[in-house]
């Protein structure tokens, strides 16, 4: 790992052109965007809140996951974190100082439910209640997502996401929120990206649950789809008619690794229907896309019932699209599944950040141009968009010159799409501080607010003042290299 926050490049203009495509539209500003568009960042309980065993809350999927030896880089786990259950406050502050109109967050489910049904830990939810009072005292807009991955670990034991019952445990507790926070929040989301929670959980093993099964896989996955619907139908019975109702789906540009190859081609495909359209089109009575993957409709079967297709749709308000990155995809004959790989960005020597997710912010056009195209697509929002660099602490100040220009580049691309006709609403950059980075413990830094975890000191980037800057209607100017930006 660097010991700068500046990068190097093994090919002139190689970085600039990652993050300032020719097609960028520089310059530009806040007021290109329009006065209703919804400018704001993210977070997500389980990574930010700590507090886990206070007040009533439960244990949930992460907490055991963390304890398992080698789990996650450095033996790290988040129960203080940064600390929002206690700080939130001070973070809510520093959001609307950057300008901000705008604040995601999501609830803990054990928190709320402690055991996953029944009983309301009132404490939990009271919680919340005055999470959402701060925000509109603020003049932020709460945007809540219902579920972002941490299942109470009671409902784990019961079979998670394996167990059909998820879908009606899922609706319960979104009406307990609905219930409770519906008069305040408008802007709601049932899950937050369900391929990776279902695949990195329950197929690869590298997030909790932790499991390495193909039918543990296809289980989840059915049922996740099952329940964003639900969820959806749950939410918009208990919620005022005013409230907008959505979800959210992970997505990457794919490219073939050999342009032209066949098989390289038909790969892609292949992985285009795993991990871009598997849980869109069921919601849009496409069915499952198992044209591209004959096998996983073969499996699926196992798990699907009369009526199931039906149940799989849903008319959301909006669809949250989160991208970081694209990836390029390489045929693989030994994969019975999808026989299909991705080259990662540092094998392939290209800009990347410490996720080893390549430097490539046009992905963010092309997935909003990608599910725009939909027949009755709803509007979009990006509700995830961000990149982790190593930063420091300099003389009080964090000069992250490359988040900074991702950040430029990033929100360039939206007006891209924006400009081209496609329904993009808002923007949230995840995320609001440093956080919990999951199986990757503390190492990556994604935050637009710097946190010092033994003091839990909050220092203001210099791409969240960049951030505060743009907002306030500063204008970008034409697209420059970002000094002495680079490769590790």
């Amino acid at each position: 790992m660097p010991t700068s926050n500046d990068f190097t490049t093994n090919a002139s203009g190689q970085l600039a052109s990652a993050f300032f495509p020719a097609s960028a539209p520089t310059p530009f500003s806040r007021a290109d965007f329009g006065a209703d568009f919804h400018w704001g960042a993210a977070c997500a309980a389980y990574q930010v809140e700590g507090g886990w065993q206070q007040q009533g809350k439960g244990p949930s999927v992460w907490d055991d996951f963390t304890r398992r030896r080698g789990a996650i880089r450095r033996g790290e786990h988040a129960r203080v974190g940064p600390d929002f259950f206690h700080r939130w406050p001070q973070d809510l502050d520093l959001a609307r100082g950057l300008g901000l109109t705008d604040f995601r967050f999501s609830a803990a489910w054990a928190r709320v439910l402690p055991a996953g049904t029944g009983p309301v830990n009132q404490p939990g939810l009271d919680f919340y209640d005055r999470l959402v009072d701060g925000c509109l005292a603020r003049g932020l807009r709460p945007w809540l997502t219902v579920f972002h991955w941490d299942l109470p670990a009671a409902l784990q034991a019961r079979g998670g996401w394996t167990n059909r019952d998820v879908t009606g445990w899922l609706a319960e507790y979104a009406q307990v929120l609905a219930r409770r926070l519906g008069d305040r929040v408008s802007h709601w989301m049932v899950l937050n990206e369900p391929m990776v929670f279902v695949g990195a959980g329950h197929l690869l093993g590298i997030h909790a649950p932790g499991r390495r099964s193909l039918g543990a896989f296809l289980a989840a996955a059915h049922h996740a789809t099952l329940a964003q619907a639900e969820g959806g139908r749950a939410l918009r019975a208990a919620l005022p008619a005013a409230a907008r109702v959505g979800t959210t789906f992970s997505c990457s540009q794919l490219t073939p690794h050999r342009p032209g190859n066949a098989y390289d081609e038909a790969a892609t495909r292949r992985a285009d229907a795993l991990l871009n359209r598997f849980f869109v089109e069921p919601v849009l009575g496409l069915g499952y896309p198992v044209a591209e993957l004959p096998p996983l409709g073969w499996l699926l079967a196992r798990y699907q019932r009369p009526g199931d297709e039906e149940r799989l749709k849903f008319d959301f308000d909006f669809w949250g699209v989160q991208n970081y990155t694209r990836e390029v995809v390489r045929f693989t004959p030994w994969l019975p599944l999808q026989w299909a790989t991705l080259v990662s960005a540092r094998r392939r020597q290209v800009p990347h950040t410490e996720m080893n997710w390549e430097v490539y912010p046009e992905s963010i056009y092309q997935m909003l141009k990608k599910f725009a195209a939909y027949p009755n697509a709803p509007r979009l929002v990006l509700t995830e968009s961000g990149a982790a660099f190593p930063d420091h602490l300099q003389a009080g100040q964090v000069p992250d010159v490359a988040r900074r220009a991702y950040l430029q580049a990033a929100i360039g691309q939206v007006l891209r799409a924006r400009r081209e006709g496609v329904p993009v609403d808002g923007y949230f950059y995840w995320s609001l501080t440093d956080n919990f980075e999951w199986a990757e413990g503390y190492g990556p830094r994604f935050g637009l607010i710097r946190v010092d975890y033994e003091t839990q000191q909050r220092t203001v980037k210099d791409s969240g003042r960049w951030y505060r800057d743009f907002l306030s209607g500063q204008p970008v100017p034409a697209a420059a290299a970002p000094r002495a930006a680079v490769v590790k």
